[in-house]
């Protein structure tokens, strides 16, 4: 008996689905009478979701089988679908290009969203509620910037990145105090230090589930 090898075999269209399911559509293709076409490929329709289960988590999924099978023909197989047929134009449909963001932020480090919490403090009237979001803003510019350069930061500087980040919106009294640095490293490294064995031992992780009473 001659051995049939992989690379002389014809090109899988959805691999997922394997090589029986593609020799049965090539098979309902030639199929000469159309309603026997019909019922074969609800035949493989049914096989192909067997093989699949999990496209049934899938919204529609029977549409998507039905989409499969008329790619693996090739868009060669003429039968009666319930769905729109697709053609291999409308699958080939390149996805529009996403935009990059037009404008730059020079502190990168410190992120996008910050740049979002700024202006939204902006718009705050002045007062206790304005001045204890900015605060909130500053901690966390400070905690940024330790968590990226790793380094000691005068609270001077987290101010200046502040006013130039507001645009000279935003300015926090003198007499404000933010977390203390040595205190944010330490949290930095207790966040990235992996768990450490006790006696030989992983820790147990604590099940926080109560139980049902």
């Amino acid at each position: 008996m001659e051995m049939e090898y992989n690379t002389a075999r014809e090109k899988l269209i959805i691999s997922e689905y394997g090589r029986n399911i593609q020799k049965m559509v090539s098979h309902a293709i030639a199929i000469k009478e159309k309603e026997e076409r019909n019922r074969a490929a609800k035949v493989i329709i049914d096989v192909m979701g067997q093989l699949n289960p999990h496209l049934r988590d899938i919204a529609d999924f029977k549409h998507k089988l039905w989409d499969h099978l008329f790619i693996i023909s090739n868009f060669k197989l003429d039968v009666d679908s319930p769905y729109p047929i697709p053609t291999a134009e409308s699958v080939d449909v390149k996805p529009e290009r996403i935009k990059y963001p037009e404008k730059s932020y020079k502190y990168r480090h410190y992120g996008k969203t910050i740049q979002m919490m700024i202006d939204k403090a902006i718009g705050f009237k002045e007062g206790p509620e304005q001045e204890a979001l900015i605060k909130v803003i500053a901690n966390h510019l400070k905690k940024s910037y330790l968590t990226w350069n790793k380094e000691s930061v005068a609270d001077s500087k987290i101010f200046e990145d502040l006013k130039e980040l507001s645009g000279g919106k935003l300015k926090l009294k003198e007499s404000i105090q933010l977390n203390n640095t040595d205190e944010i490293l330490a949290s930095n490294k207790r966040k990235k230090r992996p768990p450490q064995k006790t006696n030989g031992a992983w820790p147990r992780q604590t099940n926080t589930r109560r139980s049902k009473g």
